[in-house]
C-alpha cells in the first residue's frame, strides 16, 4: 500500500457508534494469530498477507499474480492451514475438465438391492478453501466452473443446486510472464476476484532467511488457531463498521472516473481506458476497506482505507486501451492518476 498518503482524518460527527469493539478487538486477535502462523513457514511478504486476510474478512476472492518461486502456493496452503477450514488445491491444466472441479454423477450399485443409482460424486470445490493453481493454464470453459461457486457459493450439476460449505473462498495463482499455452482470464472471471495482488520479489534480507530455512534441517508446523465459525463472526463484524458519506462519494467518484463512457470523465480516460470498472468494484472496495480500518484499530473507514487499497481492488477490473500500452502506461499508473484527478468535491478532503 503506498505510503504517501494524506494524514488519517477524525471520525465523522454524524456516524452512528459502533458497539462490538468486543468483537471488532478478537477480530484483530485472530488476524494478528494467523500472521504468527503463517509466518512460521512463509518468509516476508507481509503486505501480500495482509491483503490475503482482507480478502478473507470481506468474503472477498484473490488472484495472486507472480514469477514462479515467489511462495505463492505456499502462502495460501499456509493460510489455510492455520484455520480450520477444508483445503483443496487444484492444479488447472489445458485438459482439466469443468467436472474435474465441480464433481458428476456416477453410477452405483446398491448392495442390498441390486439396482443402479445415480450418486452424485463431489469435486474439489465442495471445500471452504480452493486453491486454483495457474488458473489461466485451463481453457475458459473450464475456468468458467468456477463462477457460479464464486458469486452465489453453490454449484449446479445435473439441474441439481448444492450449498456450498461457508465460509469459501477461491484463492488463484497465475505467472504474468509465461503466455504460451495460457488462456488470458476472461473480465467476467476477473471481475469475481476482490483483489488482483501481484507478489514481488522478497528484500535481499528475507532472501537470506528463505535460504537459511530451506537449506537446513530446520522444519516449522503450522497450528490451525482460527474455526469457520470464527471468520463467518469475524466477516459479519466487518460489515458492521460504519461507512461515512464522504467516503462513499469518494469511493464513487474515484470508480465512476474510470470509465470511459461517463460524460464527466477526463478526456484522457476516453483515450487511455478501453473498458472502466463496474458496480461491483464500489461494493468490494468498500468491503476491503472496513476491513483494513478494523485491522489498524479503527471503527470508521477513512479516505486512506479507501486510496490504500484502490489499485489492487481495481486493476484487473480497467481494461487499457492500445495507446496506453503502445505508450508503455500500466494500469496502477492509470489509477494513481485517477486518485489524484478525482473532481474537486472529492479533492476538498484529501
Amino acid at each position: 500500500m503506498p505510503d504517501s498518503t494524506p494524514p488519517q482524518e477524525n471520525p465523522p460527527s454524524n456516524l452512528g457508534s459502533f458497539n462490538d469493539e468486543e468483537r471488532a478487538a478478537k477480530l484483530v486477535d485472530i488476524c494478528n494469530r494467523i500472521r504468527e502462523q503463517v509466518a512460521n513457514i512463509v518468509v516476508g511478504q507481509k503486505e501480500v498477507i495482509d491483503q490475503l486476510l482482507i480478502a478473507i474478512l470481506a468474503r472477498g476472492h484473490c488472484l495472486l499474480e507472480g514469477v514462479p518461486g515467489l511462495a505463492k502456493t505456499l502462502m495460501v496452503r499456509s493460510l489455510a492451514e492455520s484455520m480450520s477450514l477444508t483445503f483443496h488445491r487444484i492444479q488447472f491444466t489445458p485438459d482439466l475438465m469443468p467436472a474435474d472441479i465441480t464433481g458428476t454423477d456416477i453410477i452405483q450399485e446398491n448392495k442390498e438391492t441390486g439396482h443402479r443409482d445415480m450418486v452424485f460424486e463431489k469435486g474439489p470445490i465442495f471445500s471452504q478453501m480452493l486453491l486454483a493453481d495457474e488458473i489461466n493454464r485451463t481453457p475458459p470453459k473450464t475456468q468458467a466452473a468456477l463462477l457460479e461457486a464464486m458469486q452465489e457459493h453453490e454449484v449446479t450439476v445435473g439441474g441439481t443446486t448444492y450449498k456450498l460449505e461457508e465460509p469459501f473462498f477461491v484463492l488463484a495463482t497465475q505467472n504474468p510472464i509465461e503466455q504460451e499455452g495460457t488462456y488470458p482470464l476472461p473480465e467476467a472471471q476477473r471481475d469475481r476476484f476482490l483483489f488482483n495482488v501481484i507478489v514481488e520479489y522478497p528484500s535481499r534480507e528475507h532472501e537470506s532467511e528463505i535460504i537459511d530455512r530451506t537449506t537446513s534441517t530446520t522444519s516449522s508446523k503450522i497450528a490451525p488457531v482460527v474455526s469457520g465459525n470464527e471468520i463467518i463472526e469475524c466477516q459479519e463484524t466487518v460489515r458492521r463498521v460504519p461507512l461515512p458519506n464522504h467516503v462513499k462519494d469518494f469511493v464513487l467518484d474515484l470508480v465512476r472516473s474510470a470509465r470511459p463512457n461517463e460524460e464527466a470523465s477526463a478526456d484522457w480516460v476516453k483515450d487511455l481506458i478501453d473498458w472502466g470498472p463496474g458496480p461491483r468494484a464500489c461494493q468490494q472496495l468498500v468491503l476491503a476497506a472496513k476491513a483494513q480500518s478494523l485491522l489498524q484499530g479503527r471503527h470508521h473507514v477513512t479516505l486512506d482505507d479507501v486510496m490504500g487499497l484502490a489499485r489492487p481492488v481495481l486493476r484487473h477490473r480497467i481494461v487499457p486501451t492500445f495507446n496506453a500500452e503502445a505508450e508503455g502506461i500500466s494500469v496502477d499508473d492509470l489509477i494513481g492518476r485517477l486518485l489524484k484527478e478525482l473532481p474537486s468535491t472529492s479533492k476538498q478532503l484529501l
